[in-house]
């Protein structure tokens, strides 16, 4: 299974990367979606019991993705950091040391909604802060799924995903971008989120990964039962 699917959107060729990325070659311009940074240390300050090292893991999920795509701006579709509480010593130490090894990258956040929440990011990890959208040749970036006239949206917010059936009683959830003629929809980057149920539209095309691969799901009058190239799941 490929990593990547290119896709065209208003005649300019994109990449949907199964790292929860979309990529535009020409400009060498990267997004991703609602990273969430800190949102288990969030959590864990509010008593929860999650797990430590998501940011960590999803970092490093980042530098692989920037070693194979050559980038000149890495554009942040939002929720950068989950709250507050986000600013966990142990977050931001991550973030610095993930921002130190790529301290020449131009990095562009657009505020989301978790975002005026939690704060911008310290001003010495040199992230540009802006508002949506961010325009860009054809396309319209934003945090918020909102149509731009003129404009094809690339978005996040959602955190979109699709509910595949195998054989029997098996299903399995998996993140996806959902593309229309007017907008993009990107999966959440960051693991510790949720997911938005996205349903089969005849205007619209969804594309899932597992992590290891793309591809797009046939349309509702061909998806009878999917073959999952994805062992071992309830």
């Amino acid at each position: 299974m490929k990593r990547q699917l290119p896709i065209k959107i208003t005649g300019c060729e994109v990449l949907l990367l199964a790292a929860k990325a979309l990529y535009w070659p020409e400009p060498k311009l990267l997004c991703i979606a609602d990273a969430h940074f800190g949102k288990a240390a969030a959590y864990r300050a509010l008593g929860q019991p999650v797990p430590h090292g998501t940011t960590a893991a999803n970092l490093l999920h980042l530098d692989v993705m920037l070693a194979q795509y050559p980038t000149n701006l890495l554009v942040f579709l939002g929720d950068f950091l989950h709250g507050p509480h986000s600013h966990s010593p142990q977050t931001l130490a991550a973030l610095r040391m993930w921002r130190q090894r790529h301290a020449e990258l131009a990095c562009v956040l657009i505020r989301g909604n978790h975002d005026f929440r939690a704060g911008d990011p310290p001003v010495d990890m040199g992230i540009e802060m802006v508002n949506e959208p961010l325009l860009r040749g054809p396309f319209a970036l934003r945090h918020t799924p909102c149509a731009h006239a003129g404009r094809h949206v690339v978005a996040g917010h959602v955190h979109p995903v699709f509910q595949l059936h195998g054989k029997g009683r098996q299903r399995l959830r998996l993140p996806c971008f959902h593309n229309t003629d007017e907008m993009t929809v990107l999966p959440s980057f960051g693991d510790f989120t949720g997911g938005y149920a996205i349903e089969t539209r005849p205007d619209s095309r969804i594309f899932v990964t597992d992590g290891t691969g793309v591809w797009k799901v046939p349309a509702k009058k061909e998806l009878k039962e999917i073959v999952l190239p994805v062992s071992d799941f309830e």
